[in-house]
């Protein structure tokens, strides 16, 4: 065999076995690394479900009331204490709750006011001083927004409308007054006396819009918001320009049943 022969043979088999090696190397790999071959959607976007339905909570917390008194025989009070309740939530799409219920708190201030006195003008050592027991009703109608964080972590925010129901707010105060002071302040319709605030001095519906948030994980919720009071709860002014509402703050947790 000549030279050329051995050449012309060792040029047809490079070629054989290069071809071989494209159609190994193009077809099995192909199939193997791209699984749409044979799962057409498994590169699809995996639409986000919504499931819709109710959420049963029970909450437990502190509050604070202020109540903001601008010419009123009431000084500026704030209240301190416990705020207990049940919450139900309608799960809507896009993140969106709309949550209602019903809340009890239980609320305690004091305050001293200083008077001078009639008979020594001088001095100033008559005082009155409040302690006021109060209890209350909440209705919330608030707007969550749930922003998803990592797994079953969740941030949310909330605002909406909410009736603060005034069901007493009990005074008991005492007094060290001249006789002269007492009957000053009698004349002027202070009271002087032991009494419940509701059940003539003040409005018991107080309207309020809140704003808020906080943070769920798995069942829990920490959570915390602030109340801004709309509307005048003086129920009869002694005086056109006689104004009191009343904000308030809480931080509380909760529990999805």
């Amino acid at each position: 065999m000549s030279k050329k022969q051995y050449i012309y043979i060792v040029i047809l088999l490079s070629f054989c076995v290069s071809s071989l090696y494209a159609q190994e190397s193009s077809k099995p790999v192909f199939q193997l690394e791209d699984n749409t071959f044979f799962d057409p959607d498994a590169n699809k976007e995996v639409k986000e479900q919504y499931s819709f339905g109710v959420e049963y909570r029970i909450e437990a917390g502190f509050q604070q009331d202020y109540q903001r008194a601008q010419n009123i025989s009431f000084p500026d009070l704030y209240l301190n204490g416990v705020r207990l309740g049940a919450t139900f939530t309608f799960k809507l799409p896009l993140h969106f709750n709309l949550q209602t219920g019903l809340l009890y708190t239980l609320l305690y201030g004091r305050h001293e006011q200083h008077w001078r006195s009639m008979d020594a003008v001088e001095s100033q050592t008559e005082y009155i001083h409040h302690r006021v027991l109060a209890h209350n009703l909440t209705v919330p109608v608030r707007v969550f927004y749930i922003i998803p964080v990592w797994k079953e972590l969740n941030l949310f925010f909330y605002t909406g409308p909410q009736l603060h129901i005034g069901m007493a707010q009990n005074d008991y105060l005492e007094r060290r007054l001249s006789e002269g002071a007492y009957n000053w302040l009698k004349k002027q319709g202070i009271p002087t006396d032991p009494y419940d605030r509701m059940a003539d001095e003040l409005v018991r519906a107080n309207i309020q819009w809140g704003v808020g948030g906080g943070l769920e994980w798995n069942r829990y919720r920490l959570q915390s918001g602030y109340d801004f009071g709309l509307n005048n709860l003086v129920k009869h002014k002694q005086t056109p320009n006689q104004y009191m509402s009343e904000w308030g703050w809480y931080v509380s947790f909760s529990y999805r049943l």
